[in-house]
């Protein structure tokens, strides 16, 4: 999404004089919204990200638009959904999915940047706009520090609740080019840590490419008891003219991605920064011909800290 907004040439007018909050935008300018919906589901997507990463209490206050949380969930979310049913289902019969990006925000509560509650109230509003909106699921993505992302989690399920209506929970952590989350956690402590919440699937999105990404992978497919995801960046950036540019070409995203769904069986691939409708297009017709891994994974009983799972007899 924020690859396509950068190519939108919006004027600050477009933002409400707000530069950079991307989710103004489903208010300004929902027809740009729903081009980019369209050119994601054009291309082969089965499922799209809603405009709303950014619709969590740091974020929006910074803007001095932290009441807006809930009706710009509701905004992007409505806009993804009505692209989605407009198309309706793919020419093989797949419906048309439509996610809820829940995005980490600026502060981390492990290092004392927020406290939990306020974090946890405030995604429960963005999980009750994007349940006003008509999202198939919620997905927590680029996460960064477990308190954070138990935050989201548990803020998703009140708002459920008072919803009386149930969506899958998808839980994407980010892992660094260090080999851990930000804070210091390993995959290892992210799967013990989360997988007992009542997530529906758990993977990887954001800061690397797929080579970086395979071990961490790794571990979810032979580990976890829930269906894995992955989604990478088009490769690691590099600083161009233009500001961070994403080097792996369409075929290569694709070669890559088709060797998880055969090495590790991921159930949902896809793409972060850096790639376009045609990385997709080319995704989704590579993946589509191959057989996903079918290895039954082995749960390690394990506890986690901050940083590690420790297995236990």
């Amino acid at each position: 999404m924020g690859t396509m907004l950068q190519d939108a040439e919006l004027t600050l007018d477009d933002f409400r004089g707000l530069e950079g909050c991307n989710e103004i935008l489903n208010d300004t300018r929902p027809d740009v919204l729903r081009h980019i919906h369209r050119a994601y589901f054009a291309a082969g997507a089965d499922a799209v990200e809603t405009n709303t990463f950014g619709c969590n209490l740091p974020n929006l206050a910074d803007y001095g638009i932290a009441d807006r949380i809930r009706d710009l969930s509701e905004r992007g979310t409505r806009l993804a959904r009505e692209v989605a049913d407009e198309m309706g289902p793919s020419a093989d019969g797949t419906p048309r999915y439509v996610l809820g990006s829940m995005g980490p925000g600026t502060k981390l509560p492990t290092l004392g940047h927020a406290p939990y509650a306020q974090l946890r109230d405030a995604y429960t509003e963005a999980a009750l706009g994007m349940l006003d909106g008509g999202a198939d699921a919620v997905l927590v993505e680029t996460c960064q520090d477990l308190l954070q992302v138990k935050a989201a989690i548990t803020g998703s399920r009140r708002a459920m609740a008072r919803a009386g209506r149930r969506i899958p929970i998808i839980t994407h952590v980010t892992v660094e080019t260090t080999g851990t989350m930000l804070v210091g956690s390993e995959i290892g402590a992210a799967l013990t840590a989360l997988e007992p919440l009542g997530i529906d699937m758990i993977g990887l999105n954001c800061a690397t490419g797929p080579n970086e990404m395979s071990e961490h992978l790794r571990h979810l497919s032979r580990h976890a008891r829930i269906p894995v995801s992955v989604m990478p960046n088009a490769g690691l950036p590099v600083l161009g003219a233009a500001g961070a540019e994403y080097p792996l070409t369409p075929g290569e995203l694709a070669a890559a991605l088709t060797g998880f769904v055969v090495e590790f069986g991921p159930a949902l691939v896809g793409g972060c920064c850096g790639t376009t409708p045609e990385h997709i297009r080319e995704v989704a017709a590579a993946v589509r011909e191959v057989s996903r891994s079918t290895v039954a994974p082995r749960p390690e009983p394990s506890v986690s800290s901050v940083y590690s799972a420790v297995p236990f007899a």
